[in-house]
């Protein structure tokens, strides 16, 4: 029904878990379904908010951020829409523009959608995401022997989704879980039959890659880890303990509450509801197929009637019980399908080296690995620079710093005149502005004649009205002559220099005897930046090891990739000069 202003709907919630990919199978199905209904539009979002928006991130408008996307992101005949801001706040420059509400929002849809269809490489970045259905569906599974109570066994015949409740059930239990585990009142272990079951490849990593030792007194005891069906019984061993905690949690409602449901007028209707469709299937009433049928329609319409807010919402453990009540259980006939049980999947992707990590990196980010020496030499080290020069070139905000590929092209400008009144007004351009500690550093020093503090005073003010090219050239002197200081230490050898005119320090040295010399210092020799900035960025990738670093990260960040480094430090130093 519609909430608020919101029209009626379709909606839902998943908890995926530690699955996201079960997230982007869940869009991949929300796509088809307004690709197939062409009238519908749909929008889905997750506890990060507008996940489609982060995923396409680097290509997001200006004017685009969390604080105004709510309701902008649809999915409308099988296309990815955003509803951008409204021309009079896009023309002021207003980026808090109030996101639209839901009826709005779907009347733009229906009538101007051509004009909402998001960005080229916005739906490239999404659509990535869900290429490959559906045949990724089949790719996605685990089949495994499991030693299971025929009760699950039957269970998971008639709902194999239950699985998924038990695991996460196993995988998130705690000691108050565990006490109905002590006695296995609903699942006991005497009677077990192994079978195939079917896991999702991130339920099945869940389930075996736990440790764990069951209570003794469940009875649950495991074969040596040397018996060739050690991993049948501890894999059976687990889901059954989730399928026992499922159990443990159900709603119990006592047989008189649940007669007075069905023996109202409202289950009379339902009922006669069920037949006019056919529910039954021509079944005799009385019949074993008619009750167990009727038994499930019972136990749905209780639950809709004590769940209104809900009326398909059904706890897995009430769901078990009820599957209990109304499925027969052969264990001869599970035995005999146990004797010719098709083979189990390898689960040998479970384990991945360091290489086929690397392997699944760079596909993520379409690169490749490289795969001969020609391609390393073809690498072009002016990349690196040309791409940290354009960095620093951007603007940062408290946002972050924007990357070279950004689509703001805008230069850094700096006006010293705003500058310097912007320092006055932090600093005070007067004393009385100074704080007290500056006051009282001033009092531990004797001024002993006031005529000193008049002229003090009459320079500062004198200083005031530098014009901003006067400042700028005296930091420029100043600058260089902290260069002349800085060439005859270890700090001013620790740069490369340019070729030309290498020499040119070492004439300052050797001329030059200390601060005091009277004879002036050569021009000294400039810094060769960009070889200063690729050496000390190939010594910190190294000293990264292989492993993510500043270096590897602004880079890639910038599209840059450096290769694999297989030599030392030493001998990259040595290439590079």
């Amino acid at each position: 029904p519609p909430p608020g202003e919101t029209p009626a709907h379709i909606g839902g919630s998943t908890l995926f878990g530690d699955n996201v990919e079960d997230e982007w199978f869940i869009v991949y199905l929300v796509r088809e379904i307004t690709r197939e209904f062409p009238g519908l539009a749909a929008r889905i979002d997750d506890n990060d908010g507008e996940f489609l928006l982060i995923e396409a991130a680097d290509f997001l408008p200006k004017w685009l951020n969390p604080e105004n996307s709510d309701n902008r992101v649809f999915f409308y005949k099988g296309e990815l829409h955003i509803i951008p801001l409204s021309e009079t706040h896009e023309q002021e420059g207003d980026l808090s523009d109030a996101s639209p509400t839901i009826p709005q929002a779907l009347a733009l849809l229906s009538s101007r959608s051509e004009e909402f269809l998001a960005a080229e490489p916005i739906r490239t970045a999404v659509y990535k995401r869900i290429s490959g259905y559906p045949e990724k569906i089949k790719a996605s599974f685990h089949r495994a022997h499991c030693y299971l109570p025929a009760g699950i066994v039957a269970v998971l015949r008639q709902r194999p989704s239950l699985v998924a409740a038990a695991v996460q059930a196993f995988y998130l239990r705690d000691p108050v879980d565990l006490r109905a585990c002590r006695s296995f009142q609903t699942f006991p272990p005497e009677e077990r039959v192994i079978t195939v079951v079917t896991f999702t490849k991130c339920l099945y990593a869940q389930l075996v890659q736990q440790k764990f030792v069951p209570d003794r007194r469940s009875g649950y005891t495991l074969p040596l880890p040397s018996h060739p069906q050690y991993k049948a019984y501890e894999l059976g061993m687990k889901l059954a303990h989730g399928f026992e905690i499922l159990c443990s949690k159900c709603s119990k409602l006592s047989p008189d509450s649940k007669r007075n449901v069905l023996s109202g007028p409202l289950w009379e209707r339902f009922l006669s509801s069920l037949k006019e469709k056919n529910y039954f299937k021509g079944e005799m009433e009385g019949s074993a197929k008619y009750l167990e049928l009727l038994r499930m329609a019972e136990d749905y319409f209780q639950q809709s009637v004590t769940k209104p807010e809900s009326s398909v919402e059904v706890s897995p453990g009430d769901e078990i019980l009820t599957l209990l009540q109304t499925t027969t259980i052969d264990l001869k006939e599970f035995e005999r399908e146990a004797a010719c049980l098709p083979p189990e999947d390898d689960d040998s992707w479970l384990e991945i080296t360091p290489d086929d990590l690397d392997q699944m990196l760079k596909e993520a980010r379409n690169e490749s690995l490289p795969s001969s020496n020609e391609e390393e030499q073809k690498y072009d080290l002016e990349a690196v620079t040309e791409s940290m020069k354009a960095f620093v070139s951007k603007v940062s905000t408290h946002e972050g710093a924007e990357m070279p590929w950004s689509s703001d092209e805008s230069h850094v400008t700096f006006d010293v005149d705003s500058f310097t009144k912007a320092l006055d007004r932090i600093l005070g351009a007067d004393s009385e502005e100074l704080d007290s500690d500056d006051l009282d550093e001033e009092e531990e020093f004797d001024f002993s004649d006031e005529d000193d503090e008049d002229l003090d005073a009459e320079n500062q003010r004198q200083d005031q009205e530098v014009s901003p090219n006067e400042l700028i050239g005296s930091l420029k002197s100043y600058m260089n002559e902290m260069d002349r200081e800085l060439a005859h230490t270890n700090v001013g050898k620790s740069f490369t220099t340019q070729k030309k005119g290498a020499s040119s320090v070492n004439a300052t040295t050797s001329q030059n005897t200390g601060p005091d010399s009277g004879t002036e210092d050569t021009e000294l020799t400039p810094v060769d930046v960009d070889m200063n900035l690729v050496a000390n960025l190939l010594e910190s990738y190294s000293a990264q090891s292989g492993l993510a670093g500043p270096t590897s990260n602004i880079l890639q960040s910038m599209g840059v990739y450096l290769p694999e480094n297989a030599d030392r430090i030493g001998s990259n130093k040595g290439t590079t000069e």
